[in-house]
């Protein structure tokens, strides 16, 4: 494996070199987010899929980016592949002293609780002011709400059981209808946030994915529609000139396992 990482090492360094690609020497760390961005969204649907080929090929890609930002930073002095791997592999077996040092912790949930312990002492007051602070803007809406809530919880600050969330998304709900039926569209939209942030809770205290449950069902309204198409493609017949009621037929049949053979 040593010598396809270190292959792989040397085709970037040339790709990056004075007579390498155009495109790639031209090529910063910024420049390159998006791709990165796109790589990993493209592995989650490859582990959606159950797809070992596709996931192996994903992969691949994402460690080319991991490989090529590493580059950029080596070609300036500022860190190397080599950097990256210890720093990575120091950091697991300073943050697992369950596992190479001598301490015991007999539960997932312990465990996470020493890791947080563990990363506080490493940064000090020094690399947040607040418990928030470091949970990146960009992340995926849903999974960033996950996370801060998950955060806040290590001081307390969560309920018990899922009952009081399931609780406040009810209280949510009726403030969004009221502040419809007031037509004011800037509170209405904070009500809205307000039922997904709720939300999000009732998946986190049911150890669901608020993010992965989404995903899910976007899949599945896909597969069922591209259904409806078909359909409409069978009988001659243009959508956009049918109803919703003979739309939602089609939807219906969708959703039988027999026709679809199980997997919706």
């Amino acid at each position: 494996m040593g010598t396809e990482i270190e292959r792989l090492i040397d085709i970037v360094a040339k790709l990056r070199s004075p007579n390498g690609c155009p495109w790639d020497r031209e090529q910063t760390n910024r420049s390159i987010l998006t791709c990165l961005l796109d790589e990993a969204y493209e592995f989650f649907e490859a582990v959606d899929k159950n797809d070992d080929g596709m996931m192996c090929e994903e992969l691949g890609d994402l460690l080319l980016q991991i490989v090529l930002h590493a580059q950029i930073a080596s070609e300036s002095k500022r860190f190397d592949i080599e950097d990256i791997a210890k720093m990575i592999s120091d950091k697991l077996i300073r943050r697992h002293p369950h596992v190479f040092g001598e301490e015991t912790i007999l539960s997932p949930e312990d465990t996470i609780k020493r890791w947080e312990q563990i990363k506080k002492s490493e940064y000090g007051d020094n690399r947040r002011k607040y418990m928030v602070d470091d949970i990146p803007d960009a992340l995926p809406a849903l999974f960033r709400a996950e996370k801060m809530q998950r955060r806040v919880a290590q001081v307390g600050f969560d309920w018990n059981n899922v009952g009081p969330a399931l609780d406040k998304v009810e209280e949510e709900f009726k403030e969004f209808r009221e502040a419809m039926a007031n037509g004011d569209a800037g509170h209405t939209e904070e009500e809205l946030g307000d039922i997904l942030f709720a939300l999000v809770n009732v998946a986190r205290h049911s150890k669901i994915s608020a993010e992965n449950a989404l995903r899910a069902a976007t899949y599945k309204f896909a597969k069922r529609f591209r259904f409806v198409e078909d359909k409409f493609r069978e009988i001659g017949k243009d959508m956009r000139g049918a109803g919703l009621e003979e739309m939602d037929k089609y939807w219906e049949e969708s959703k039988n396992p027999i026709i679809n053979t199980g997997e919706l």
